[in-house]
């Protein structure tokens, strides 16, 4: 996928603090800003909101998972208790997982 950005000479102060945090990084331009993208919409999301939004799981299994989780009949998290039900492949929720460790 390609995209392009416009910006205004008043924004060029941004641009030079993404290159030199790809500098120092050694990432390109593109990696740099999809990161800081990512972490301003994903800090803070708890695991079943981050497997909603990449699509994985309908919010329906989340609850689903949450109710099994807060009636007692298992003491797993609720990535575990998704995989094992089937409604999210394993390394999905270790994908998530990834993502959430990024941003605490």
């Amino acid at each position: 996928m390609q995209v392009t950005m416009y910006f205004s000479d008043e924004d060029k102060y941004l641009i030079d603090l993404v290159d030199e945090k790809a500098r120092r990084e050694r990432k390109s331009r593109s990696a740099v800003m999809l990161s800081i993208l990512e972490e301003y919409f994903e800090r803070g999301k708890r695991l079943g909101e981050l497997l909603i939004e990449l699509g994985a799981v309908t919010p329906q299994a989340v609850e689903k998972a949450l109710e099994l989780q807060r009636s007692g009949a298992s003491e797993r998290r609720i990535g575990e208790i998704m995989a094992e039900l089937g409604l999210v492949h394993p390394d999905t929720v270790e994908r998530a997982l990834e993502i959430q460790s990024r941003f605490q």
